[in-house]
């Protein structure tokens, strides 16, 4: 008899960890390969939290807290959300997690049953439709055109509801495209959502403050207040504070999907460390003048790459907003032969032969629910991410 449930039949393992736990396997080994998999900048975490959260261990801060997060935390989290994003909420509104992928689970335990609809856009973060799936919903992906930007239009949101739809799903800046909806065009997403109030709106803002070229974040419940009610904005202080291994995300949402969350959160991890807790705590209510500079030598290495991308043949490659993630399309990459004699059949093909042949480790866009194309993170160092592209450039020269 099997040990384990069927419910795993439904998901796959995280492709994103594989290719960086593969990479990892292969500079193990002796193998010259450039990681380009990981979401996780390679800036260190600012000096102030860390001294927050050795304070906290001086202190004695090392106990249970609240499953939801202290008290003290969750009033930081309030007072970030009214200070950065014009959204009053009080602490039992807010719930921190293990990063904010578990908030996003929590909710989905929490409020989808069998025969709910989720609606999330493609390209998607990874994550989305597998949390989704065991919470026994039914995602319903609408494939976003990079001619539009990889964004979603109002209309194809329209398309995508139906009596059953219980979310949308939005991120913005997106990970795995750096795609950002600007306030217009959230104003417009917002127009349908409120022609339908049994749809929810779950809102990852993860990327929030990593943006380029005088883009203005905006989120959705700020552009629309009637929608505040149904919305649940999730955010955490992985990506711009460089805390990816804290792991410290945080919700908000109105108090009773917040409780059905925290029950859900009170079965499996109770709250994250406390430790984390307080280094948090000492971000959200800290200093962000360190993200200007940050956020340029993430811009540089944006422009960089997507000018070297575009010089490779068959390749071609956007300029996102935000976030620290391109999305090349490898269409005229496909059919072509390897110097091997295999043909290249499917973005992950493509990714493999990068691997294989010049040792560049990337996403392929299947994971993300729109081919064929691959994800690149630029959060690593500029000479790392040159040598790559020109690595990338010799693979598709090779090709026959």
């Amino acid at each position: 008899m099997a040990i384990t449930a069927s419910r795993l039949d439904r998901i796959a393992p995280s492709p994103t960890m594989a290719v960086t736990a593969r990479a990892r396997e292969l500079r193990a080994v002796g193998v010259d390969v450039i990681g380009l998999g990981a979401g996780e900048p390679d800036f260190d975490t600012p000096e102030h939290i860390k001294d927050a959260a050795a304070k906290a261990m001086v202190d004695g801060f090392t106990k249970y807290t609240d499953v939801p997060g202290s008290v003290q935390l969750r009033e930081a989290v309030c007072a970030k959300f009214e200070r950065e994003n014009g959204l009053s909420y009080t602490p039992d509104e807010i719930q921190v997690a293990c990063g904010g992928k578990q908030n996003i689970y929590n909710a989905m335990m929490a409020s989808v049953q069998e025969g709910d609809e989720v609606v999330i856009p493609a390209p998607y973060w990874v994550s989305y439709p597998d949390i989704v799936l065991l919470a026994e919903g039914t995602p319903v992906i609408v494939k976003c055109s990079a001619d539009n930007g990889f964004k979603m239009k109002p209309e194809e949101l329209e398309a995508a509801i139906t009596s059953k739809t219980k979310w949308v799903m939005l991120n913005s800046p997106s990970n795995p495209t750096g795609a950002a909806y600007s306030r217009a065009e959230l104003r417009a997403l917002a127009d349908v959502l409120m022609r339908y109030d049994h749809v929810w709106v779950m809102t990852d803002d993860i990327y929030e403050h990593i943006v380029y070229d005088g883009f203005t974040f905006s989120t959705i419940a700020e552009i629309e207040p009637g929608l505040k009610e149904r919305t649940a904005t999730l955010n955490g202080v992985s990506k711009a504070f460089s805390m990816t291994g804290w792991r410290v995300g945080y919700s908000a949402a109105p108090v009773e999907l917040t409780k059905a969350m925290n029950k859900i959160q009170s079965q499996s991890t109770s709250h994250t460390s406390s430790i984390s807790q307080a280094a948090a705590i000492a971000a959200l209510n800290g200093p962000l003048d360190f993200l200007a500079t940050r956020n340029k030598t993430f811009m540089e290495r944006r422009n960089l790459v997507v000018s070297m991308i575009n010089q490779a043949d068959g390749i071609d490659c956007l300029t996102p907003e935000g976030a620290f993630y391109v999305y090349p399309k490898c269409e005229g990459l496909i059919g072509k032969t390897t110097p091997s004699g295999a043909v290249l059949q499917s973005d992950g093909d493509v990714a493999a032969y990068l691997l294989e042949a010049e040792g560049v480790a990337v996403v392929f866009g299947e994971a993300f629910g729109l081919s064929p194309f691959f994800r690149i993170s630029y959060a690593t160092g500029t000479a790392l991410l040159e040598d790559a592209c020109q690595r990338i450039q010799r693979a598709a020269e090779a090709l026959a």
